[in-house]
C-alpha cells in the first residue's frame, strides 16, 4: 500500500483541537441551558471550563487507563463514566461566574458534552468510521521504526461467513466500494475457495490458522477417548482444542498478532482470542489501548450511541420481516439484539483499534476476525439488507484500515478471506413441528440430551466477559442472554449424560437406557450413543435401535445419513446407499444433489475418531437450493448443500497466484504461509513440533 492517503493530517491537528474545544463549549452551554443545577454568567466561563477540562483530562485520562487496565472493558466504562463526570465537575467548580449545584448535575453535563463532541467529530468525518481511526492513523506516522523495515507485513481480514456469490455480487454492484475498487483497479484479485466438511469455524480457523482440519467434525462434539463434550467457543476447551492441535509454527508464529479469533495460530501477541484468554501480555496492552479509546469522550459515546442504535435498527427490521412475512424467518428476540448491538458497536470498534494499534507498532502479521455479518446473517439470511448493510460496514472498515497500514512504519498487504460461506432456509423445527432431537427421541424411544441452540456469534462477546475480572465476569454471565444460558445448561447436561455412562457401563438387561445425545452444526445433526468408547457401527445400531435408521434415512426433511459398517462408512438416503471408500451404489445415490467432492468429504470426516454414530444431513431443496437448520438460524453452515462450502478468498495482486482451486482450510493455510514466505517471513521458526492430535498419545487434560 502506498504512503499518500491522509497526507497533511498532522497539520489539521490544531484544527481538530479548536474544533473538539469548541464542540465541548457548545456542550456545556447546552446543559447550562438545560440542567437546573448548573448556570453560567456568559459565554467565556463555558468557554475557559471547556478549556479547564480539557487540560485537566490530558492529565488524568492516562492515569484512568492504567487503574481500568486490570479491571476490564467493563471497569473501563464505568471509569470512563465517573471519570468524564469527576472533571466536568471539577472544571465547574473552579471556574468563577459558573455555578453547579451538585455532582449529579456534572454527571449529565457529561453526556450532554459527549454527544456534542460525537456529533463534531461524526461531521468532521461525513460520517464515517474516521471518527474510530483518525487517532490511530496519527500513531501510525510517528510510530517507532521497526527493526527490519524491509521486510513487508501481512493484514488477514477474515470476513465471518461470507459466501463467494455475495462478495462476487457485491463488487459488481459496486455495494462493497472498497473491494469493488481494488478489484477493479487490479490491486487485488479475488476467487473462490472449497472448505471441506464440516464447513464451521472451529475447523476451518483451525486448517486457516494452523494447517489442520482433524479431529473437529463440528461446533460441538464428543472426544470419545476422554468422554469430554467439546465446544469450540468456550474458552477452556478451546484451550485444549488448540494444544492438540498446535505445531508451533501457526500462520502467526513469527512475530504475529491475533486478534479476536477462536485459535491464537501460535501467535505471540493475542487480544480476545478464545484460546488464550488472560495467558498473555497481549490481553492486558488490548485493555490498555481500548480503554484509552473509550476513555475520550467522542469514543466512549460512540460505543454508547452505535450499540443502542443497532438494538434499535435490529428490533425494527425484525418487526419488518414478521410485518412483511418475509420467509424463512426465526424468531429474533432481544437476546440476539443485544449480540447484534454489542457485536456491530463496541466489538467492531474493539478489533478496529486492535489491528490499527497492532499496524502502527510494526507487527509483521496480524489475522482478526469480524462476524458482523456472519451474526446477522444467521438470524435475517444471507442476502437479507441488514446482512448486507452489516458487510458494507465492514467494507468501509477495510478502507479505514487500508489508511492506516498506509501511514505504518512497515510496508503492508491485506488479505481478505472467510472461513466458511452461509446456506439459507427454513429451520427443520419449524418446517416439521419437532427438532431433530424430538426425532430421534421418538423413533428410538429412548430419552436425548444435547443442544441445538446457535451460540457462534456470541463468542467474541463472551471472551471480553471471560477477561473480566472474576466478580465482574460472574455479574456479566448472570445477566446473559436467555439462548446462551440454555446451551451452556445443555452442554452441561450432555457431559453429564457421557460421564455417568462412561462410569455406569453397559446397561444390564432391563436397565433404563442411557441418554443418546444430539448436536445441532447447522444444517449437520450429531447423534451418539452415551458412554462408548467406540463409535457404534450399523449392526449395532439397529440391534439397540431397529427403525431409528430407516426412520431418519426416510423423513422428508433429511436428504442422508452417514453411519459406520463393516465395509466402511456409507451414507443412507431414502431410497439408496453411496458407500464412501469404493463409491458403490445401491438404488437412488443420495449424494447426486451434492457437489462432487460430498463422498471424498464425507469419507474424510467420518473417518475421524469423533466423528458421529450417526452423522444427518438436511434436506436440500431441488427448487430453491434451500437447506433446514437443525439450530434455530436462517442462514446457516455445518453440511452440505447451498453456499456453506463456498468461501472466498482476496488477496494483493503482486503476490504470487494460488492454485486454480483450493480444497479444504489447510490448503489456505499452505497458500497463506507462502505468501508469507515470498515476503521474508518464517526464516528463523523453529522445526515443528508433533501434534499430540496426530501422536495418538492421551487426550485427557
Amino acid at each position: 500500500m502506498g504512503r499518500s492517503v491522509l497526507v497533511g493530517f498532522d497539520r489539521s491537528d490544531v484544527g481538530r483541537a479548536v474544533l473538539a474545544l469548541l464542540a465541548s463549549s457548545i456542550g456545556f452551554g447546552l446543559a447550562g441551558w438545560l440542567l437546573p443545577g448548573i448556570a453560567f454568567d456568559g459565554w467565556m466561563p463555558v468557554l475557559l471550563t471547556a478549556l479547564i477540562m480539557a487540560v485537566a483530562g490530558l492529565v488524568i485520562r492516562p492515569v484512568l487507563v492504567t487503574v481500568a487496565t486490570p479491571l476490564g472493558w467493563a471497569g473501563a466504562l464505568v471509569l470512563a463514566l465517573l471519570g468524564q463526570a469527576v472533571l466536568a465537575y471539577f472544571a465547574l467548580s473552579v471556574v468563577p461566574g459558573v455555578q453547579v449545584d451538585s455532582f449529579f448535575a456534572a454527571f449529565w453535563a457529561t453526556w450532554i458534552v459527549a454527544g456534542v463532541a460525537t456529533l463534531a467529530s461524526w461531521l468532521m468525518t461525513a460520517g464515517t468510521n474516521d471518527a474510530v481511526f483518525v487517532h490511530l492513523v496519527r500513531g501510525a506516522r510517528r510510530g517507532r521504526p521497526v527493526p527490519d523495515p524491509e521486510v513487508t507485513g501481512i493484514l488477514f481480514v477474515q470476513l465471518d461467513g461470507v459466501p463467494f456469490p455475495v462478495l462476487q455480487w457485491g463488487v459488481m454492484g459496486g455495494t462493497l466500494p472498497t473491494l469493488s475498487r481494488w478489484i477493479r483497479d487490479g490491486s487485488h484479485e479475488f476467487m473462490e475457495w472449497t472448505p471441506t466438511l464440516p464447513a464451521t469455524t472451529p475447523a476451518s480457523q483451525m486448517g486457516i490458522l494452523h494447517g489442520t482440519t482433524d479431529g473437529i467434525p463440528a461446533f460441538r462434539w464428543v472426544d470419545r477417548a476422554t468422554g469430554r463434550v467439546f465446544v469450540a467457543n468456550k474458552p477452556s476447551d478451546a484451550v485444549d482444542i488448540e494444544a492438540l492441535h498446535s505445531d508451533g509454527r501457526g500462520l502467526l508464529a513469527d512475530g504475529g498478532v491475533s486478534v479476536s479469533n477462536l485459535f491464537s495460530g501460535d501467535a505471540p501477541t493475542t487480544f480476545a482470542t478464545m484460546s488464550r484468554v488472560g495467558a498473555l501480555r497481549g490481553d492486558r496492552d488490548g485493555r490498555r489501548r481500548f480503554n484509552r479509546f473509550l476513555m475520550r469522550p467522542d469514543g466512549f459515546m460512540r460505543g454508547v450511541v452505535r450499540t443502542t442504535s443497532e438494538l434499535v435498527r435490529e428490533r425494527t427490521q425484525a418487526r419488518r420481516q414478521i410485518r412483511q412475512n418475509m420467509r424463512p424467518r426465526v424468531h429474533r428476540g432481544w437476546d440476539f439484539a443485544g449480540e447484534r448491538g454489542a457485536l456491530n458497536g463496541i466489538m467492531r470498534d474493539f478489533n478496529s483499534v486492535m489491528v490499527g494499534e497492532a499496524l502502527a507498532a510494526g507487527a509483521r502479521s496480524i489475522y482478526v476476525d469480524f462476524v458482523d455479518y456472519d451474526a446477522v446473517a444467521h438470524h435475517a439470511g444471507i442476502m437479507r439488507p441488514e446482512s448486507l448493510d452489516a458487510l458494507a460496514g465492514l467494507d468501509s472498515l477495510l478502507g479505514q484500515l487500508e489508511k492506516v497500514a498506509a501511514e505504518a512504519q512497515r510496508d503492508y498487504r491485506i488479505v481478505v478471506l472467510s472461513d466458511h460461506g452461509q446456506s439459507q432456509g427454513e429451520v427443520f423445527a419449524d418446517r416439521y413441528g419437532e427438532s431433530l432431537s424430538d426425532l430421534v427421541s421418538r423413533i428410538a424411544g429412548t430419552t436425548v440430551a444435547g443442544t441445538e441452540v446457535n451460540t457462534e456469534g456470541s463468542a467474541q462477546v463472551d471472551v471480553l466477559t471471560e477477561e473480566q475480572p472474576p466478580l465482574v465476569a460472574q455479574a456479566l454471565r448472570a445477566g446473559s442472554a436467555d439462548t446462551i444460558e440454555q446451551a451452556h445448561a445443555e452442554e452441561s447436561a450432555a457431559q453429564t449424560a457421557v460421564t455417568s455412562s462412561s462410569a455406569a457401563g453397559a446397561p444390564a438387561d432391563g436397565a433404563p437406557e442411557q441418554p443418546m445425545l444430539v448436536f445441532g452444526s447447522g444444517n449437520l445433526g450429531l447423534v451418539y450413543a452415551s458412554g462408548e468408547d467406540h463409535r457404534l457401527n450399523r449392526a449395532e445400531i439397529d440391534a439397540r435401535w431397529p427403525g431409528l435408521l430407516p426412520g431418519l434415512a426416510g423423513h422428508e426433511g433429511v436428504s442422508f445419513l452417514v453411519v459406520d459398517t463393516a465395509d466402511g462408512p456409507v451414507a443412507i438416503g431414502p431410497s439408496g446407499e453411496h458407500r464412501l471408500r469404493d463409491g458403490l451404489v445401491t438404488g437412488t445415490d443420495p449424494l447426486t444433489p451434492f457437489r462432487p467432492e460430498a463422498a471424498a468429504f464425507l469419507l474424510r470426516a467420518s473417518s475421524m475418531p469423533e466423528a458421529p454414530d450417526i452423522a444427518v444431513n438436511s434436506l436440500l431443496d431441488p427448487v430453491t437450493g434451500e437447506v433446514a437448520a437443525f439450530e434455530g438460524l436462517v442462514g446457516c453452515h455445518g453440511g452440505l448443500g447451498g453456499w456453506q462450502d463456498r468461501a472466498m478468498l482476496v488477496w494483493p495482486s503482486d503476490l504470487p497466484q494460488p492454485p486454480e482451486r483450493l480444497i479444504g482450510a489447510d490448503a489456505v493455510h499452505r497458500q497463506l504461509v507462502s505468501w508469507l514466505e515470498h515476503l521474508g517471513h518464517r526464516a528463523d521458526l523453529p522445526p515443528a513440533r508433533p501434534r499430540t492430535y496426530d501422536t495418538g498419545r492421551s487426550r485427557a487434560t
